[in-house]
């Protein structure tokens, strides 16, 4: 069965789009437009996920001078649901490079592990303290951390922001959103120091748990396709993939 075929498959891509917010929006003719000062390509790409009515050459263009003007790149994120579909081609034909290939992932949680490290805290609220441990792992500067406390913020279903501990010390946070059946897992990172000891794993199962908890009968992920442990980790824990996505990237001429 193709992707899309599946109506699952493109809920999935919307709960993806509503569990990482940008801080705003703009619809264009269809497409969804979104804007984050910049942090990340989900929350600052083109979403040509709706039917389209103008020409799309003139639509491209726009959209280049709309980015452009808020001193960012031009960049289209390439589902199995792009509308119009010859989208992907068109870009290639005005020179937009592709990026970021990544694999979507879905699991059931019918049956799931018992985690075996308990020294975990779930907050289902942000908290300063959450963030600052996120950013202190991934090394996000102070204009970013702002940022993302406002993208954080603005997500309107049920979160929960996990830490785990190891002596007293967070060496690894991610979180979790849970909407329509689903608990999605965004940025799962673990202390340099403390990786292959199988910690991320352990952060996952109380994920998919609390997800279980709070009405979730499913997950799924996103991954890049180049991140060959973090796919490793995941077919272990049994996720499996249902479609892929890249970027469509062209550099800002302003």
């Amino acid at each position: 069965m193709t992707p899309t075929s599946n109506p699952d498959y493109k809920t999935i891509e919307e709960l993806s789009l509503n569990h990482w917010q940008p801080l705003s929006t703009l619809l264009f003719d269809g497409w969804v437009l979104r804007f984050a000062q910049g942090y990340t390509k989900r929350a600052n790409s083109i979403q040509p996920i709706h039917y389209s009515t103008l020409d799309v050459h003139e639509k491209i263009e726009q959209c280049e001078l709309i980015y452009a003007s808020n001193q960012l790149s031009t960049i289209f994120k390439i589902t199995p649901f792009i509308q119009p579909d010859h989208l992907d081609q068109l870009l290639h034909d005005k020179g937009y490079d592709v990026v970021d290939l990544s694999r979507v992932q879905t699991r059931s949680l019918e049956t799931i592990k018992e985690p075996e490290h308990s020294d975990v805290k779930m907050d289902e609220q942000l908290t300063g303290e959450w963030l600052d441990h996120f950013c202190r792992l991934n090394q996000l500067n102070d204009m970013h951390r702002e940022t993302m406390e406002l993208m954080l913020n603005n997500i309107r279903t049920r979160t929960g922001f996990i830490s785990l501990f190891i002596d007293g010390q967070v060496v690894a946070c991610g979180f979790g959103v849970v909407e329509r059946g689903y608990i999605g897992l965004y940025d799962i990172i673990t202390d340099t120091n403390f990786r292959n000891r199988g910690l991320a794993e352990q952060m996952i199962l109380h994920l998919l748990h609390w997800g279980k908890e709070n009405g979730a009968t499913s997950s799924y992920l996103q991954v890049v396709a180049n991140n060959v442990p973090a796919l490793k980790l995941y077919a272990k824990l049994g996720f499996s993939e249902i479609y892929t996505y890249w970027y469509r990237f062209k550099e800002s001429k302003v």
